[in-house]
């Protein structure tokens, strides 16, 4: 494994452990060359899966978009990398158990909206701002109130 910070292709499995799930590796590797520590995450990827855009576009699915995008929306809240993980982690196996080539964009949304409820209601609603593009308070408070309804 490349070294991220200086190239070296010279890296050391220092420890190794299955992550919450028990569907990914986590790696603790050392670089002799800069003596650098970084983490590795090893998984099973299933197939080329291409995510069909709103407007029609077609791009290739991305985990690293979809870890980026969980992170942002759980940011500065009380969940570790390991949860932040495990929810990208879910939402990838639940897209490979659908068995499709090609998948739309809202559904990778609603997945991820429904793992984020389970996981904090402040994430949740950071990540269904953005996925159902709000616009103005109104907005909020309607998706709010039919939060609470589903609470009850």
């Amino acid at each position: 494994m490349r070294c991220p910070f200086c190239g070296e292709t010279d890296t050391q499995v220092k420890d190794s452990r299955l992550n919450l799930d028990n569907n990914t590796i986590k790696r603790r590797r050392f670089c002799s060359s800069c003596n650098s520590r970084f983490t590795t995450y090893e998984r099973i990827e299933m197939q080329e899966l291409v995510v069909i855009k709103k407007d029609g576009s077609k791009r290739p699915f991305d985990r690293q978009k979809l870890l980026k995008s969980v992170t942002l929306a759980t940011r500065k809240r009380p969940i570790n990398t390991d949860q932040v993980e495990k929810v990208v982690n879910n939402i990838t196996q639940k897209i490979e158990q659908l068995g499709e080539v090609e998948i739309e964009s809202k559904k990778i949304g609603h997945l991820a909206i429904e793992e984020l409820a389970k996981l904090d209601d402040v994430s949740y609603i950071r990540f269904a701002s953005v996925y159902h593009d709000f616009s103005n308070i109104q907005d909020f408070e309607n998706f709010l109130h039919k939060f609470h309804q589903l609470q009850k």
